[in-house]
């Protein structure tokens, strides 16, 4: 009556975990409600990890001993990453939250290529579709595991230039192969005489090292602007391993956040694909990120420089201003200047408005939680498609710290990297600001021919010291009013 009883309280407690699991996901997909979200979820997550723990009273006193060990380990487990995720979080930097995204990321397909692990070496899989899928899990998260960290390296630096080999696609498609194939002889050893089945660990251990190369392999070509794909394709496999873990392990909390995770980041990979004018097999079996052999057609003009106190007073008279945010904002960790700014203006009766583009930043929507973190409300915040219309209409068009997002090289040069992606049409502005620290080309290394119209000034220097300027420039108007 006792197993009977924790049974039914685990079963209970997985089901109140899945609905939590989605509820919160179904509040994230509103800013105003994403951090309550956030929070639901966490609570469905604390119930997971509580059912897993009453699941030693579930079975037979003899096995419990055993059990008990591991319960002690997993406490240990849960203490030390607990405590290590909290001073993380806090005190992580915005510029350094796509590296831990990826990081953290690739620990949850690390999870998930461990539990398989542990089915696999146990001999715990019956029958091929058990088994199969558990390879499966495995594979994938392993792939996520070390191709997360790879994405981490070059997020944080550490990985400064992509690697690229002559034949580096055959090679790619030879290691998969390769993994596939030993997946096959793991499934006959299961399923064969016994000599087969003690030959398995090691084909095990080789199946991992397989999928774990790939994962480099896979990520190492890429180039840097286009992480915010790598991130949210690696997210969508993370998903998928633990979806399938749980239908190895009958853990209906595992598969219901697993799919649900997978499903998120699939879509998401969707609209980041759409944004960047790819299709997904072109993001997931291609070299994305290798420069076009293509010489870019010629840019005519000079970049024209302006001070930032002139920038400012020019807005302070604009009738409407769209700002444009992109990764130099977050790296000045200029956001609450900015806002300060903003707020200026408004006292001045000036419109103002802010433009993201999917894939401004360096991870999907960094650039909604820079702005949310330095308080600016929800309704001043619009997509791509909700704002491009209005540039047109717009006195001043201020990019801070962006790049490939408004070359208007996207729409008329077809030798460019990005031709064809859509952009914010910032350029089509009566007048354009941009704020940058120099004359470089940016982290994506393609020049942007917005900076040469004749529409467009440069304001050189670091973002918060630029703003800082600027308010400064508005607020004395202000005063010389008074005086």
């Amino acid at each position: 009556m006792f197993i009977l009883a924790s049974q039914l309280t685990i079963g209970a407690a997985d089901l109140g975990a899945a609905f939590l699991f989605l509820y919160g996901l179904k509040r994230m997909s509103s800013p105003a409600t994403a951090a309550s979200g956030i929070r639901v979820a966490g609570v469905g997550m604390v119930a997971a990890v509580l059912a897993s723990f009453l699941y030693v009273f579930s079975v037979d006193a003899a096995a419990r001993p055993h059990l008990m060990i591991n319960i002690g380990l997993a406490v240990a487990a849960l203490g030390l990453g607990g405590a290590g995720a909290w001073f993380a979080g806090r005190k992580v930097a915005m510029t350094a939250m796509p590296q831990m995204v990826a990081i953290y990321n690739g620990m949850g397909g690390g999870a998930a290529g461990a539990i398989a692990a542990v089915e696999l070496f146990g001999a715990r899989t019956h029958g091929v579709t058990q088994l199969v899928v558990t390879l499966l899990g495995a594979l994938i998260g392993a792939v996520s595991l070390s191709g997360s960290l790879i994405a981490w390296a070059k997020l944080d630096g550490i990985i400064k230039q992509p690697w690229r080999v002559k034949g580096q696609q055959a090679i790619n498609a030879a290691v998969i192969v390769a993994t596939v194939v030993v997946g096959g002889v793991i499934v006959a050893a299961g399923l064969g005489g016994e000599r087969l089945l003690l030959a398995a660990p090691t084909w095990i251990w080789i199946f991992f090292a397989c999928a774990l190369v790939f994962g480099v392999l896979m990520t190492l070509p890429i180039g840097g602007a286009d992480m915010p794909v790598v991130i949210s394709v690696y997210n969508a496999f993370t998903g998928l391993a633990v979806g399938l873990e749980g239908f190895v392990l009958q853990n209906p909390a595992l598969m219901i956040a697993g799919m649900v995770v997978g499903a998120a980041g699939l879509l998401l990979t969707m609209l980041m694909a759409k944004a960047m004018n790819r299709s997904i097999a072109n993001v997931l079996f291609t070299n994305f990120g290798t420069p076009v052999k293509s010489k870019p057609g010629a840019i005519q003009g000079t970049e024209r420089p302006v001070e930032a106190s002139d920038a400012g007073i020019a807005m302070r008279y604009a009738a409407s201003v769209i700002i444009v945010p992109g990764y130099g904002l977050a790296a000045a960790h200029a956001q609450q200047k900015l806002y300060e700014f903003v707020k200026l203006l408004q006292a001045a009766k000036v419109s103002v408005k802010f433009a993201i583009h999917p894939v401004a930043g360096r991870m999907p929507g960094q650039m909604d939680v820079l702005l949310a973190e330095a308080g600016v409300p929800y309704d001043m915040i619009f997509q791509l498609d909700d704002i491009n219309a209005e540039f047109a209409d717009t006195d001043v068009a201020l990019i801070i710290g962006a790049n490939d997002v408004v070359n208007p090289a996207a729409r008329t040069d077809k030798s460019s990297p990005i031709y064809g992606m859509p952009i914010l049409n910032a350029d089509k502005a009566r007048q354009v600001y941009v704020v940058k620290r120099g004359q470089g080309k940016g982290y994506s290394g393609i020049v942007n021919a917005l900076f040469y119209d004749p529409n467009c000034e440069m304001v050189y220097g670091d973002a918060q010291a630029v703003l800082v300027k600027m308010i400064e420039a508005v607020r004395s108007l202000g005063l010389a009013v008074a005086a």
